[in-house]
């Protein structure tokens, strides 16, 4: 069992690699403004993810409900706490990219928003509520 889990966690390691990869591409793109670029990207992150995750099930089935942290903590094997502890500092990679580039493009979409506000206001005619603000 642990020479399978790790065949599995270096097979799930290189699948995180490529998804950080695209991360990359992500945020590059975001940086430029590709609008094009990302909606291409879209794809190729999903198939990524979806290999993960196929990845992520069969290491579940493969050690069943024991915690994957128990079984590399209790084992004398060398190799396998080591690709362990590759792919968690993997995965924080990946969590970093990832939440760096959705705050980025929240950012954006706020900045586009008022934007669009800015050069098409809304024809509504405003009023003045009773502590003197404008009002919708």
């Amino acid at each position: 069992m642990v020479n399978e889990l790790i065949e599995l966690i270096k097979i799930q390691s290189e699948d995180l690699k490529k998804l950080l990869m695209l991360l990359e591409i992500q945020y590059k793109m975001i940086m430029n403004k590709d609008v094009f670029g990302l909606e291409g990207l879209v794809d190729k992150m999903n198939e990524c993810g979806k290999r993960i995750a196929q990845e992520e099930v069969q290491r579940r089935e493969l050690i069943g409900n024991e915690s994957i942290k128990e079984i590399v903590s209790n084992s004398n094997d060398e190799v396998l706490k080591e690709v362990y502890g590759n792919i968690r500092k993997i995965l924080e990679e990946v969590k970093l990219k990832k939440d760096t580039n959705d705050m980025l493009l929240k950012q954006e979409i706020v900045f586009n928003n008022k934007m669009l506000a800015i050069m098409n206001p809304s024809k509504e005619i405003k009023t003045y509520n009773s502590y003197g603000s404008l009002s919708r």
